[in-house]
């Protein structure tokens, strides 16, 4: 299966014991991350986690989850 343009899978990662992850290399790289960025965390028992930098949330963040709980553009399910 191809990937689509802009969509990535970058491999798998572990979990350390204190619940570090080390992100891709190039990962870091698509996504302009580096040492001292603050990064956020979003979860949804449904979906799972997403990683994102913080900066991403002002501009993403009603969109996301309006696509998570299943509402339209009018609010209606």
């Amino acid at each position: 299966m191809e990937i689509p343009k802009g969509h990535y899978v970058f491999g798998t990662v572990k979990v350390g014991e204190r619940g570090q992850i080390i992100i891709p290399k190039e990962a870091r790289e698509v996504f302009g991350i580096k040492a001292g960025d603050t990064l956020l965390v979003l979860g949804d028992e449904k979906w799972g986690i997403a990683v994102t930098k913080s900066d991403v949330l002002e501009r993403h963040a009603n969109e996301v989850f309006k696509k998570i709980s299943g509402e339209n553009r009018d609010g209606n399910l």
